[in-house]
């Protein structure tokens, strides 16, 4: 279990993601799973990508988290012609005044920020995209065979258009496996499109107030990997992520029919920092198959590549995890209370639940 003060830290961090949606919705409407895991991200320590198509706040969401922190904040536009080092810096000669002196200096990119916005980030080709993969896994980069540490927290925030193909590159699998969500933005309902509506044609623009400093968001995101998590919810976890692999004797049927490759071990490592997170926030202080199972979407629909069979069935990912996700319940005897059926039972035998 938590320490005393453990525990104290998690209510803080439940009562800063309180503060944190308040803030938020000041400027946007709904998308309360899309706030959600975009701090559960961010607590847990991850990078996010934001799919949706073009007008529904992807752009306005990020800027208006970075204004609700006290964070460096920095956005990229993404475009065909956009250069590494237009992410990274680059060194350039400088000379000294007094003493004539050239020498090289290195310039930062906007990459040097504790928040990074990479709008559109499949609007640029691989080579660009893979200046990312170093600052987004070792939060630094190297220049000039000169290594730069990134200032903490530092996330990674992109977002992509998944209607729009032309004159778009699709993500390499390693640079999509580096975001541990990939987020699906979707469409508003009636009553909060009329509401945006009422908003954004008004004279009364909306100001974000700062809740968070950069060392109280480390702080609190020490407190998430302290969050204990049982032994059958991390075995859990692992069934999902070893489930989807096709390879695996364990794999069920479906998934050798529709998967050609499944999620890799840092799918498992995400399924309970996730879960972690999402509780915390939430008010719990452990985590249960509820959160895992919640996490499971944005950690497992990128890592999941569907074959020729999938596309001709008009299955999607989001719909494999949907199948495994039942799979693995009926397998472990998941119950509701967030255990498997033999400790829930022995449990309740022993008069202790």
């Amino acid at each position: 279990m938590l320490h005393e003060d453990d525990v104290q830290a998690a209510q803080k961090l439940t009562e800063a993601c309180r503060l944190i949606t308040d803030q938020l919705a000041r400027v946007i409407v709904g998308q309360h799973q899309v706030v959600e895991e975009l701090l559960v991200t961010m607590f847990a320590r991850g990078h996010c990508l934001l799919v949706g198509v073009p007008g529904l706040a992807k752009t306005l969401l990020i800027r208006t988290l970075a204004d609700a922190l006290s964070l460096q904040f920095s956005r990229i536009q993404f475009t065909p012609d956009l250069m590494p080092s237009d992410i990274t810096g680059t060194e350039v000669i400088q000379e000294e005044r007094a003493t004539g002196v050239r020498e090289l200096r290195f310039l930062p990119g906007p990459i040097f920020a504790n928040i990074v916005l990479a709008d559109e980030i499949n609007r640029t080709p691989p080579k660009t995209q893979a200046a990312l993969l170093e600052a987004m896994q070792e939060h630094q980069l190297t220049v000039g065979g000169t290594r730069h540490v990134l200032s903490e927290p530092f996330f990674v925030l992109a977002t992509q258009n998944p209607i729009e193909q032309e004159g778009t590159y699709p993500l390499p699998e390693a640079q999509l496996d580096r975001f541990m969500f990939n987020t699906f933005v979707d469409y508003p309902g009636e009553e909060e499109e009329l509401e945006i509506i009422k908003r954004t044609t008004a004279d009364a623009p909306a100001e974000v107030a700062p809740t968070l400093k950069g060392e109280e968001i480390l702080a609190l995101q020490k407190i998430v990997r302290r969050v204990p998590v049982a032994e059958h919810v991390a075995r859990y976890a692992l069934a999902l992520a070893r489930g989807t692999r096709p390879h695996e004797r364990a794999a069920p049927e479906f998934i050798r029919d529709y998967v050609s490759w499944g999620a890799g071990p840092r799918a498992s490592q995400y399924l309970v920092l996730g879960g972690k997170a999402r509780a915390v926030i939430h008010g719990r202080f452990c985590v249960a198959t509820e959160d895992i199972e919640a996490v499971a979407y944005p950690v497992l629909r990128h890592r999941i590549l569907t074959n020729f069979n999938a596309e001709a069935d008009g299955v999607k990912p989001d719909q494999v995890i949907r199948r495994l996700i039942d799979h693995v319940r009926q397998t472990q005897e998941v119950t509701p209370e967030g255990g498997t059926l033999p400790q829930i039972l022995a449990a309740r035998s022993s008069g202790t639940a």
